[in-house]
This record gives C-alpha cells, sequence and structure tokens, in this order.
C-alpha cells in the first residue's frame, strides 16, 4: 500500500491516466457486450415475396401523400433483387403500382381495401377486377380484404358476399386476409376463398424471438399454437386440402416490447433466416415478409411505435441486416464507445490528478460515475435517429435533453459528494474543540437572540442556559420583534431584568426587516467592547462550554465566522420530532463537511458567532433576503474570510412543532436560497474573490432543490402527457425509453447515495433513517413551490418556524397542511389506474410509464405521512 502511495504522490498524472484508460475500457467492453455479433444460419435463396407498400420516408397516406413512378420504380427494382414476388393492399392508392410492377417482371397478389367505407369498397372492388383482367399473368392471386374481420369493420356474411363477387368476375385465385385466430373462429369463410391466406405475428402473440420459430420440426396437436409452426400446422389440420399462403410474417426492429416479444434489429434478423430455412426445410415457399420497407406514417395506427418498423429495408432504403454472418445490433457502437471515451476522458483524468487525496476505490468509482454521464450524453444523443421522429417528437426531445443534462449533473454533484465523504483520506479543513483562554485574552461576546410570538417559558430556558455558561466576557440582548400581546413579551422582559447587568431586553414595536432588522437594531445596541457577535433562536440551550471552547478561533483575523451544527433535544420519544430531528442531522454530518473542505459551508442564523468587524464592515444583515444568515457567510467569503465548522453539538433545539411548520421553514429557506442565487448571481458565476469550489458549492448546493422543482415540473408534464394518451393516443405516443430510463436510473442512485451516506455517517438506526427519508420528501413539493416562487416573485412573508404544540384540530385537519400534495397523489394515483386499464403491461415504455408515475408520488404520499404522524404524535412525550 506504501508503495501505491508512493507512487501516486511521484506521478499523480501518471495515475490519473492509467485509472481513465482503465474506465474507459470498461465503457468500450460494456459498448460491446450490448452488441455482441448473434450468429443465425446463413440465408442464401431467394425470398418467397413481400408485402409492399410504396410510401417514402416523409410521406402519408393519412394526408393524401402519394409516391411518383420513378420513386415506386425504384423500390420495385430494390425488391426485385431479393424476391420475385409482392403484395399490394389498395387498388386506388399508387394504382401505377401494378403497371409498374409489370414492367419490372414481379407477380403481384393483388388486394383490395375493403373497411367500413362501402362506397369505397365498391370502388376498390371494381379496380381490382378491371386490373385483374388488363394485366392477367402479373396478377396471379387476389386478395379482398385485409384483416376486415379482425379490425370488425365488416360482418362475416358481408365480407363472403365481396369474395363470391370477385370470384365470379375473374380468373385468378381469390382469397383475405385474416389471422390465425379468424380462420380458426370462422371456418365457414374457407367455403368462399381459393385458398387460405393467414397472418402469422409470434411478436403479438408475445413469445420471445428464440421460441417463435421452433428449431425442430415435429409434429404438433392442432391446437393453435403460438408460434409459426405450430400456427401453420394447426391451419393444415383444421382446412385440408386448401393451400395456405402466408399472407404476412415478420418481427419490427423497433418499438415497443410485446409481452415477451422484443423489437430489435437482431431479432428481426434472426427470426427472418430462422424462417426462411425452417420453410425451405419444411417446402413452405408461399410467404410474403411484413414488410420490404419501413412506414414511418404507420406509427401512429394503434401499434405504438412498432408500426413503422416492419421493413426488411428501413426507410432510406438500406438493407437491416445481413443474410450471412453474425448479426450486430448497432453496427455504429464502435464510434458511440469512443466518442463516450473521449468525452469523458479529460476530465476523468482531471479528476484523477486534482483529488488524488481521496481513495484509490473513491477515484475510481467517480471516474466510472463520469464515463457513464458521458455514454448516457452519446447514448440520449444518438438514440433519437434509430426512430422516425415526428416533429412533435423531435420538439418533446428538444425540449427535455436539457433537462436530461440537468438531472446528469445533478447525479454528478451528488455523486461527487458520495466520493468525498466515503473515501477521503481524511477532512482538510477539520476543527475541533480548542483550549480555553484566560479570562484577560477571551474575546468580548455579545449573544444576540431574536424573537418573536414565543412562549415566555421557552424562552427562558434559553437564558437560562446563557446565564450558565463557563465564560466571563459576554452580554445577552434579547431583541423582540413585534410581538403585539404585551403577556408574551413582557415576562421574558422580567426575566432579563432577573437575571442581571448581562442581559439587556428590547421590545421592537413595530420594527421592519423581519429577523434581520432586529439583528441590525442589536448592532446598534451591542456594547463596544464586543469582538464577536453570536446568534441563537429562542428555543435553543447552549452547553457551558460554548464560547470558552470556541472563541480562540477568533485570534486568526482571517476567520469570520465560527458555526456549530443545528441540532436538537427531546424528540427520542415524539415519532415527528424524531424523525424530522435525523432529517436536519444529516446535512450537518454530511454536507456541511463536504462544504467545508472549500470553505463554502452555509451560515446558519443558530449556534453561529461572527467578528463584529467583519459582520459590521461588510454592511450588517441583509434585510432583502428572508435567509440573511446564508448571504452574509456568502458575502464573507467574498470579502476574503474564513468560516469554520465545528461539529460538536454546542447546544440543541427544538423541531419544528408540526408539519405545516415544517414545510413553512423549508419553503423560506428555499425561496431565500432563490433571492440570494439572483441577487449574487454575478458573485458566484463570475471570476473574482470567491474560489472555485466555493463558486461550485453555491451554484450546485442548491441543485437538490432544483430537481424538487423539476419534479413538480416533470409530474405536472406527465400527468398532461397521461391524459393526451389516453384521451388523444392519436396524438400521444407512449414515451420512448430514451427519456424513461435515466429518469428512473436517476431516481434509484439518488436513493441508493442518500440511504448509503446516512448510514455511514449519522448516528441512527435503519428505522430512523427511512423516516428521515421520509421527512425529507415530504418537504419535496415545499421545496419546489420555494424554489419557484424565488426565482419569479422578489419578497416573501418572513414565518417564524412554530417549535410548540398547536392545540385542536380533527383527523382530517391533520391533512390541511398538504391539500396540494394530496390532490397531487391522486391524480397520480388515476393516471396510473388509468394507465393500467388503457395499455396493461404489453408495453414495456407503458410499465416504465406507470413506474415513473408511481415514482413522482411518493415525494406527495410522503407528506401524507409526515402529516399523519405530526398530528397523532402531537401527545407524545417530547
Amino acid at each position: 500500500m506504501s508503495a501505491v502511495t508512493t507512487t501516486e504522490r511521484s506521478h499523480p498524472i501518471l495515475t490519473a491516466l492509467l485509472l481513465a484508460v482503465l474506465v474507459a475500457g470498461l465503457n468500450v467492453g460494456l459498448w460491446f457486450l450490448g452488441n455482441i455479433p448473434r450468429g443465425p444460419d446463413d440465408w442464401n435463396g431467394p425470398i418467397s415475396g413481400f408485402a409492399f407498400t410504396a410510401y417514402q420516408r416523409y410521406q402519408n397516406p393519412m394526408r393524401g401523400d402519394f409516391s411518383s413512378d420513378p420513386e415506386i420504380t425504384g423500390d420495385l427494382h430494390l425488391v426485385h433483387r431479393y424476391s420475385p414476388r409482392i403484395r399490394t393492399y389498395s387498388m386506388l392508392e399508387n394504382p401505377q403500382t401494378i403497371r409498374l410492377a409489370d414492367k419490372e417482371g414481379l407477380d403481384v397478389m393483388a388486394g383490395a381495401q375493403i373497411d367500413t367505407r362501402l362506397e369505397n369498397n365498391e370502388r376498390e372492388i371494381d379496380a381490382l377486377i378491371a386490373q385483374a383482367h388488363r394485366f392477367p399473368k402479373t396478377i396471379s392471386r387476389v386478395i379482398v380484404g385485409n384483416e376486415v374481420l379482425y379490425r370488425g369493420d365488416l360482418k362475416p356474411e358481408q365480407m363472403m358476399a365481396y369474395l363470391d363477387r370477385v370470384r365470379a368476375a375473374v380468373h385468378q385465385p381469390v382469397s383475405m386476409a385474416e389471422p390465425f385466430h379468424v380462420w380458426m373462429q370462422n371456418p365457414e369463410l374457407a367455403d368462399h376463398v381459393d385458398f387460405i391466406t393467414v397472418h402469422l405475428f409470434p411478436y403479438w402473440n408475445g413469445i420471445d424471438r428464440k421460441d417463435a420459430v421452433p428449431d425442430s420440426i415435429g409434429t404438433r396437436e392442432a391446437d393453435g399454437s403460438k408460434d409459426t409452426d405450430g400456427s401453420f400446422q394447426a391451419l393444415q389440420h383444421r382446412f385440408p386440402g386448401k393451400h395456405i399462403v402466408i399472407g404476412e410474417i415478420g418481427w419490427p426492429s423497433n418499438g415497443d416490447r410485446h409481452e415477451y416479444a422484443y423489437p430489435t434489429v437482431s431479432n428481426e434478423a434472426i427470426f427472418l433466416r430462422d424462417f426462411f430455412n425452417m420453410a425451405k426445410r419444411k417446402g413452405i415457399d408461399d410467404y410474403y415478409v411484413l414488410e420490404a420497407i419501413d412506414q414511418p406514417w404507420k406509427e401512429n395506427l394503434g401499434e405504438g411505435r412498432t408500426g413503422a418498423y416492419w421493413g426488411m429495408f428501413n426507410a432510406d432504403r438500406q438493407l437491416k441486416f445481413p443474410f450471412k454472418g453474425p448479426v450486430t445490433e448497432d453496427t455504429s457502437w464502435p464510434w458511440k464507445a469512443f466518442a463516450a471515451s473521449a468525452l469523458a476522458f479529460f476530465p476523468m483524468v482531471w479528476f484523477g490528478s486534482r483529488f488524488r487525496r481521496f481513495k484509490l476505490m473513491g477515484r475510481l468509482f467517480f471516474m466510472a460515475l463520469l464515463q457513464l454521464a458521458c455514454g448516457l450524453i452519446v447514448w440520449s444523443a444518438t438514440l433519437p435517429f434509430n426512430f422516425y421522429l415526428s416533429p412533435f417528437d423531435w420538439a418533446m426531445l428538444i425540449l427535455l435533453f436539457p433537462a436530461q443534462i440537468a438531472i446528469l449533473a445533478i447525479l454528478l454533484i451528488n455523486g461527487f459528494e458520495f466520493t468525498e465523504v466515503l473515501w477521503r483520506r481524511e477532512w482538510i479543513r477539520h476543527a475541533g474543540m480548542l483550549p480555553y483562554d484566560p479570562v484577560e485574552k477571551q474575546p468580548f461576546v455579545s449573544i444576540h437572540l431574536a424573537c418573536h410570538n414565543e412562549p415566555p417559558e421557552m424562552v427562558q430556558i434559553t437564558l437560562d442556559s446563557l446565564a450558565r455558561l463557563n465564560y466571563e466576557n459576554f452580554e445577552v440582548l434579547v431583541l423582540d420583534n413585534n410581538t403585539k400581546d404585551p403577556a408574551v413579551w413582557e415576562p421574558v422582559k422580567a426575566y432579563c431584568e432577573k437575571l442581571g447587568p448581562k442581559f439587556r431586553f428590547f421590545h421592537l414595536e413595530p420594527w421592519p426587516g423581519y429577523k434581520a432588522g432586529a439583528l441590525n437594531f442589536g448592532l446598534t445596541a451591542t456594547d463596544e467592547r464586543a469582538d464577536v457577535v453570536a446568534v441563537i433562536d429562542a428555543d435553543y440551550e447552549v452547553r457551558e462550554d460554548w464560547l470558552a471552547a470556541l472563541t480562540g478561533y477568533f485570534h486568526d483575523s482571517k476567520v469570520a465566522v465560527v458555526q456549530c451544527p443545528q441540532a436538537h433535544r427531546e424528540f427520542e420519544n415524539n415519532r415527528f420530532r424524531r424523525m424530522t430531528a435525523w432529517e436536519y442531522d444529516g446535512f450537518f454530518r454530511i454536507g456541511m463537511h463536504h462544504r467545508n473542505e472549500r470553505n463554502a459551508i452555509i451560515q446558519h442564523g443558530t449556534m453561529t458567532m461572527v467578528r463584529r468587524s467583519a459582520l459590521e464592515g461588510t454592511g450588517g444583515w441583509s434585510e432583502w433576503t428572508i435567509c440573511e444568515d446564508a448571504e452574509l457567510g456568502l458575502r464573507l467569503m467574498h470579502a476574503g474570510y474564513e468560516l469554520v465548522y465545528v461539529d460538536e453539538l454546542m447546544g440543541k433545539g427544538l423541531t419544528p412543532a408540526d408539519f405545516k411548520a415544517y414545510k413553512s421553514q423549508r419553503y423560506r429557506w428555499a425561496f431565500g436560497a432563490m433571492q440570494i442565487l439572483k441577487g449574487r448571481w454575478s458573485w458566484m458565476t463570475r471570476k473574482g474573490p470567491l474560489s472555485a469550489g466555493q463558486r461550485f458549492h453555491f451554484l450546485t448546493g442548491w441543485f437538490s432543490w432544483f430537481a424538487d422543482a423539476l419534479h413538480f415540473i416533470f409530474t405536472m408534464m406527465g400527468l398532461l402527457w397521461t391524459a393526451g394518451m389516453i384521451y388523444a393516443p392519436q396524438y400521444f405516443n407512449l414515451p420512448m425509453q430514451l427519456f424513461l430510463i435515466p429518469v428512473i436510473g436517476f431516481f434509484f442512485a439518488k436513493a441508493i447515495f442518500g440511504f448509503v451516506l446516512y448510514r455511514a455517517r449519522v448516528p441512527c438506526s435503519w428505522y430512523d433513517t427511512i423516516m428521515a427519508s421520509v421527512a425529507s420528501m415530504g418537504l419535496s413539493h415545499a421545496i419546489a413551490r420555494g424554489i419557484l416562487h424565488g426565482l419569479t416573485r422578489e419578497k416573501t412573508a418572513f414565518v417564524v418556524t412554530a417549535k410548540s404544540r398547536r392545540m385542536g384540530g380533527s383527523s382530517f385537519a391533520a391533512f390541511a397542511p398538504v391539500r396540494e400534495e394530496g390532490l397531487m397523489a391522486i391524480a397520480l394515483l388515476c393516471a396510473v389506474i388509468g394507465m393500467a386499464m388503457h395499455y396493461g403491461t404489453s408495453y414495456v415504455e407503458s410499465v416504465l410509464w406507470m413506474f415513473i408515475l408511481t415514482a413522482q408520488s411518493i415525494p406527495y404520499v410522503s407528506a401524507l405521512v409526515g402529516a399523519w404522524i405530526a398530528h397523532t404524535a402531537g401527545d407524545e412525550a417530547g
């Protein structure tokens, strides 16, 4: 181990390069594993026939588009290279196809389009009869209707009448095309056709591709097995003596999973090559592959995305797979893997050399995270080109791609904290307790206690703890801010007089500026001897050695702040206070240490000491933001001062009284954070007094709260999109996996990071960890509102966090503070039920979407759980 350490110290760049090369190699290996060539049997012979539709890449018959003669001729020539036969579906759409096929020398099984439009059916049949007479050699067979009974457009009796009429008018054999089960359920149809035309689609039967074409050909029971061989044999058994034509058979190369059937290029290639070889062995030489060329316009015809990807050629007329040798799912994977590795390489080298103080495993982990993020960017940027996206899809992609980048950025930021906390060798800026100064060297401390409508007995407990301080040179200023009721503030005033001259009381009414305004008044009343101003909340009990053990840091003129954790008491026997106390503890045990490494802590308005000259010299407490404490810390950093974080519980206060107070406090913090972000934007984005590490933490430290705001926005978009998929499916498709997988991955990664860090750093049980997570997630909506309001509004009211129990209220009233969360949870539940009823589990995208909707509901359900616990725990011992 020592040799490794020596090598790392001597050659940090070399070590970083080796790690980056290792991770890049693993990345290439993963891309290779996802694209391992698979080797079905080669196919050497011609293909029996193709279902042929002539529309080009951007044409759509639903809009009245039609192909030109040169376009159709080019497609027919392409098909003729692989097969002598085609099958068509309509005589009125692109009617020149028969004439051009005649010139190309192709055999045509011509079809008439039959549906609910009876007059159009007449025109189709008349055209079919006329063309059959005009091209008797080219049109070898005719098909009257394609899956008409399957769609339920007409009744069997109507179809039999059409069939009899056409059979009487043409010399060619006549049939109709339907799926396997329609023929089995309507055997009387066989008496009205000259041959049976069946569609066999193991994909739509939901079976795995490997089971779609059996390896061995044996005798089966005539039970209509879902695979191709079983279905074909069942038809032979049911209709002996009737020739059977497989009118459509194939496998899609893209789109939605259907039960166990996955649409991929390699699955399409293997299925078709296996089927071609099986058909040759069995002597089945009358089949038509669906289809010759992909038809993007079919994507919105009720088959999901899959309908566009049945072609053996893509819409650009390129063969999707070879007929010989192994099949690779994505032939362009090498350059994508290289692009992902190249994109991540220099960031990995920089990180590996810059943070060599991290343990080897930590550097390897974060470099792998960087590589994963770059791989997802390349995958997300290239995957859309595998689909025939509409302008609407592209618009959504353009809107969502930046959001995916933001998700990856948040993941990397959380991952960096995860890495530093778990795999540091030591804390660089660790600060602990100091030896006591003799009285003559003690800095004079002015302790400012701002309060507003606080219960007198609670403030008196705080004052008692201050009176017990093991320190000589201090004073206490109690700054009562706009408390209206004399019965609330006068007992505190009297108590201060009882405690002696060190305790001075000021009642400020009316007084502007909220807490910051009161604290600024305190500066004007502070003893001129004071070197340090300390601030605590009115509910805190402090340790006797708070000042004695920490004021020594101010002997260093660079130090402007000494901050201790915001900790809590009297919560162990109250379920709500317990879960919130441990939720608070996570930030001070994890996040504050992480930020402290780069002198970038968030200053808090309690258990903090500030150098008076620095406080007054930089402008005092800011009254333009409701988070004056955090703004002061940033301002002092900008002025070049050091902020010291001592992770020692020097004082403990009370948690918020109920869920309403808990939410209100976090809303205020989020709103104030956005005020600071807007007001000090130039400090954080331009090179200046703040270090790169400080700018990083103050720009990214609130990203997790931005994630809550994005969660709310995505939830609203998700609800609207779900409603569109259910009520207007012609316009709203199932979201692509491209949009879904990164979101699900982010959800799991963030949950794992949080749990692992809590277990490593916070001294609580598994139960407390889970409940703290519930408490944290229950704040998501309040934070989202705070972020969005803070970005769009200048000011909001400063609401003091209630710390004492508010009496009254029914069980129903317990949920009043979370009625918005309740409505969101109900809406998401309805969306999941609607998706389940409308789409079921046939498509992987629908399952993923229901999972996402369920995951999106967790914060809202957590808020309901938190509100209920707060209500029922109200009478428990605290």
